[in-house]
């Protein structure tokens, strides 16, 4: 029984073009960037080459990409950097990722006023619950491009607008857009977007930052004043140079790829439907990633659905958690208001660039033995 996984929006694999372009920088191409001698400047060489190839994908220039380690950390960098003074405003989404929700909560207990936008039943953050919280004294408001548990992609454009009307900064994790669907700064209004390589088929450990041109931030590390003194650290050529192939890759065919993801999901979503069972898709009337289904089965909990998944060989992730005899509803369910007895059975199936239709039916089928089994 071949596995199947089904959980691209937790990690990508590292594509094989991506592992080729990683592998002279690991075995020859080893320089410092900061170094003058060839070797050093065979790594400038390369880290300019990914920076432009990153830049690309999203219509920003290379000055205005700054290599990370993380997602997170480009969260971080972004939020904290707004509130050295830990005062004014702090506008962020009830459904956004925990490395801005949990800075957001920090910054709060520090004596930074927080509002929460609240999402919608279906996941959206409409721009007018965003613009009753941008307030005059917001410098800076956050909200996901599209969110990592329903794929629902946010009005980010239309909540950057009132931002700026406001005199604030609009930030965009767009973690889980890049590399899935058209990422354009511009079209967004982003003033600061975050990319996480091992999303897009990059390795773990490597990210960046767009910091648009003419925008600040002090600097989360000091030392050396590497990526423009906003990120210092010897920077990590080999997983940048993984980076900048894995957007040259999403370049090539991101709207393509992207068609034939969703055909895969409706197959998917369709067959999960007609298994009989009571089972909701959270966000299914919204805007959705081309490759993300979050489906809950009422009757069911999601860690017994997981447990089974192992024997059956598949990977996915689960919109619940058990903890002894509890069962702790996911965040995003929760601001959402899904019902619990659909949100403890919720679970969330990723598909990714090696997926097939044929992986999707088996998917299906092995899924109904599951909730078979489950249900004697």
């Amino acid at each position: 029984m071949p596995p199947l996984y089904f959980d691209h929006n937790a990690t990508t694999p590292v594509a094989s073009r991506v592992v080729a372009t990683m592998r002279p920088v690991f075995e020859s191409h080893f320089g410092n960037p900061g170094s003058a001698h060839i070797w050093g400047l065979q790594a400038k060489k390369t880290l300019d080459a990914a920076r432009f190839r990153v830049a690309a994908l999203i219509g920003a220039t290379p000055g205005e990409i700054v290599f990370t380690g993380c997602a997170t950390e480009s969260n971080n960098t972004v939020v904290f950097g707004h509130f050295p003074d830990r005062s004014g405003h702090l506008a962020v989404s009830a459904v956004e990722h925990p490395s801005v929700l949990a800075p957001a909560m920090a910054l709060s207990a520090a004596g930074v006023e927080v509002s929460v936008i609240p999402a919608g039943p279906d996941g959206v953050v409409s721009p007018s619950q965003a613009a009753a919280r941008i307030l005059p004294q917001t410098r800076l408001v956050s909200v996901m491009l599209a969110n990592n548990e329903t794929g629902v992609i946010q009005p980010v454009a239309d909540i950057a607008a009132l931002a700026h009307a406001a005199g604030a900064a609009m930030h965009v994790d767009a973690s889980q857009a890049v590399g899935k669907i058209d990422v354009n700064v511009d079209a967004l209004g982003a003033d600061f977007l975050t990319i996480a390589g091992h999303k897009l088929y990059a390795p773990k450990g490597v990210g960046a930052l767009y910091v648009r041109k003419g925008m600040e931030l002090p600097p989360l590390l000091l030392g050396g004043g590497q990526e423009g003194g906003l990120r210092s650290g010897t920077e990590n050529v080999a997983l940048i140079a993984g980076l900048g192939e894995a957007c040259a890759m999403a370049a090539e065919d991101v709207a393509r790829e992207a068609a034939r993801q969703v055909q895969i999901r409706d197959a998917v979503e369709a067959g999960l439907l007609g298994l009989g069972y009571e089972a909701m898709i959270h966000g299914r009337g919204a805007p959705r990633l081309p490759n993300t289904t979050f489906i809950g089965f009422a009757g069911f909990r999601a860690v017994d659905i997981l447990s089974e998944c192992v024997t059956e060989d598949i990977g996915c992730g689960a919109g619940a958690a058990c903890h002894g005899a509890d069962t702790a509803i996911s965040p995003v369910l929760a601001a959402m208001g899904v019902a619990r007895d659909f949100a403890e059975g919720t679970i969330r199936l990723s598909l990714g660039r090696s997926t097939t239709m044929e992986d999707g039916m088996e998917l299906v089928e092995r899924l109904g033995r599951i909730l078979r089994r489950l249900s004697r």
